[in-house]
């Protein structure tokens, strides 16, 4: 598109006398505003600990990762595929550049928030001029849901980023020609491809549920045929097939339960954790970009009655994200962040209703920030269910010949913040059929063992085995959640209780010679 003779009149700010100038101004801000938005979030990105499960689960997979297979996901030592690498593939460049730390768990996140707030900024400024696409990132950029996610170690928001190029891509497709049509169509082919190694299938099924129902709504029928060309569709397999076979080959069952069970059993299942109401997601969305969806409420209305260019699509587009991820019973919020570019696509356009009302966008852009650190400064503060400082201990005293026991628990957090590199020793009854049938770490770790059952012979021990792990040389550490410890060490002989935190104790035995009855 032209982005002079898209953006005249109301909806660019553009008039034809001034496009030359405009748009040079247009091009210095382009990387003034992106190289803020990456300081703007990568500034307070590792002041604070890892939030647990999620966050201490995926870096310590990522580290695993590092000192490891890079290929395949480990959950101490076990295979790990309930996401695909991608995510800790740039965590493992970051942790190589700066070490292993809270900034490089999160920066697969980074990366995602940034390119969601690049390709919007640009796909903005074609359609709508400067204007529009620099209300949109500062919207976007202080919207506290996007700012926290952005410093969150999980998929969630590098597929969010991901989908949203894929998306812009097949809309700049669908409406170009020629050369600049395949190009198009090539780069959204491959931004999927790369999406569904961020986090699955959804990273082609989410923007085909956007793009297509909008084209075939207006009878596009030979646009939809042409963002299938064999070209694409070949540069998607390149992207996204190679690590799935090479799984597939090397554990035969990896297609059943990466396709069949972490999708499609999954999304239909009723059992997992976090089961909310089908409105949660939406009213979610709604309070989690405060100020700035008051804007969008204030002017629902007008944008319904005379829809600005591309109103509907970004509409339609929210809608489509919001009802696909409201239909399974289990349900996060992470789950609808690729639907924030089109949401602060439409407050920006919003806020251009209101052209006097300057004082009121900058209240709305401090209040938007200030939440935003603030939620930051507190969980710093508060470090809650953190184990750094049970972990900077076992840091400084274990030694290479020791071996680390958790106990009936998994403190994700504690390998990859001790920096311990082999697997550690998980006791619980892991006979329990009821694990099967609960969404937590138990199941993680049963899971993985499937394609690995001599791994997970080795770190997974039941509880009778509890005092013979004190067996061998150097020291046992153990790790019980707090107050628990002494019930379950009491079989080990000569055990030390080292530290003592609010969620967790970390014990210490001497290891001693093992006979041939100790179960080992």
């Amino acid at each position: 598109m032209d982005a002079g003779r898209e953006g005249v009149g109301s909806e660019g700010g553009l008039t034809p006398a001034g496009v030359g100038t405009r748009t040079a101004v247009a091009w210095r801000s382009a990387p003034m505003l992106l190289t803020a938005l990456a300081i703007w979030l990568a500034f307070t990105a590792g002041v604070r600990p890892l939030l647990l499960p999620d966050e201490g689960r995926y870096a310590w997979v990522a580290f695993e990762m590092l000192h490891g297979d890079a290929l395949v996901p480990t959950l101490d030592g076990l295979p790990f595929f309930h996401k695909p690498p991608l995510f800790y593939w740039l965590d493992i460049a970051a942790m190589r550049v700066l070490g292993a730390n809270a900034f490089s768990a999160r920066f697969g996140s980074l990366v995602g928030a940034w390119l969601l707030g690049a390709v919007l900024f640009f796909f903005l400024r074609a359609r709508h001029g400067i204007d529009i696409a620099r209300r949109a990132l500062v919207v976007l950029a202080t919207c506290p849901f996007f700012f926290l996610a952005a410093q969150y170690a999980n998929h969630d928001m590098l597929v969010a980023g991901l989908i949203t190029a894929a998306v812009l891509a097949f809309v700049r497709a669908a409406e170009g020609a020629g050369r600049a049509r395949l190009a198009w169509t090539v780069a959204a082919w491959a931004a999927s491809g790369l999406a569904l190694l961020s986090k699955g299938l959804i990273g082609i099924v989410l923007p085909a549920l956007v793009v297509g129902p909008w084209l075939l709504a207006q009878r596009r029928w030979r646009e939809v045929l042409a963002l299938l060309h064999p070209l694409a569709l070949g540069a998607f397999a390149m992207v996204a097939l190679p690590w799935m076979l090479a799984m597939q080959s090397r554990y035969p069952g990896f297609f059943d339960y990466f396709i069949v069970e972490q999708h499609f059993r999954r999304y239909a299942a009723s059992s997992f954790n976090n089961v909310q109401p089908f409105w949660f997601l939406a009213a979610a969305l709604v309070l989690a970009t405060l100020p700035w969806s008051a804007w969008l409420m204030a002017r629902a209305r007008t944008l319904w009655r005379r829809p600005p260019r591309d109103a509907a699509l970004m509409a339609w587009w929210v809608v489509a994200i919001v009802a696909f991820f409201s239909v399974p019973s289990s349900k996060l919020v992470g789950y609808v962040l690729p639907a924030l570019a089109p949401w602060c696509t439409l407050v920006a356009l919003a806020t251009r209703m209101e052209p006097t009302r300057t004082q009121l966008r900058r209240a709305s852009v401090a209040a938007g920030a200030a939440v935003s650190l603030a939620v930051v400064a507190a969980l710093a503060w508060q470090t809650p269910r953190s184990n750094r400082a049970l972990a900077a201990e076992l840091a400084g005293a274990v030694a290479p010949d020791d071996i680390v026991v958790m106990v009936d628990d998994l403190f994700y957090d504690v390998p990859f913040l001790a920096g311990i590199r082999s697997t550690v020793v998980v006791v619980s009854d892991w006979s329990d059929p009821a694990i099967a049938r609960h969404d937590n770490w138990k199941k993680e770790l049963a899971d993985a063992a499937r394609f690995d059952p001599g791994a997970a012979a080795r770190v997974l021990r039941p509880v009778t085995d509890i005092d013979a792990l004190a067996c061998g040389s150097g020291h046992a550490w153990f790790i019980a959640k707090a107050g628990a410890g002494e019930r379950w060490l009491a079989p080990v002989p000569n055990v030390t209780r080292m530290r003592a935190d609010a969620h967790a104790e970390l014990w210490r035995a001497p290891r001693h010679a093992c006979s041939t009855t100790s179960g080992r």
